[in-house]
């Protein structure tokens, strides 16, 4: 069937990891809703508590904050403050910091290369 109920009533909570840590104890909350077959396609929700840790992009994500406040900051320093109605996408080869201010919920989807 090429039609996928979304089903977002249980999340998987986990830590980041230690060396992308840069300060706070963020917990996170993923509900991963979808995956294709050919496994390059996901799906889902994403919760996390405040802190801060390094990203590194290798994906494209889709990216629509559902609440919270989070500052996402690449590489040269150019920071962008996103909050409950944003929508944005990053690409692969993002390289930054993401601080959740809030506590923040985002929708995500995701494209592997």
């Amino acid at each position: 069937m090429l039609l996928h109920v979304i089903d977002e009533t249980r999340g998987d909570l986990e830590r980041g990891a230690p060396d992308r840590l840069i300060a706070g104890s963020p917990e996170f909350e993923t509900w991963s809703t979808y995956e294709s077959p050919d496994g390059r396609y996901f799906a889902g929700l994403w919760r996390a508590t405040p802190g801060s840790w390094r990203i590194a992009y290798t994906e494209w994500e889709y990216c629509e904050i559902l609440e919270g406040s989070s500052i996402v900051t690449d590489a040269d320093g150019a920071a962008r403050t996103v909050g409950a109605g944003d929508r944005f996408v990053i690409e692969p080869g993002f390289l930054g910091v993401w601080e959740v201010v809030r506590t923040t919920t985002k929708r995500y989807i995701i494209h592997l290369p």
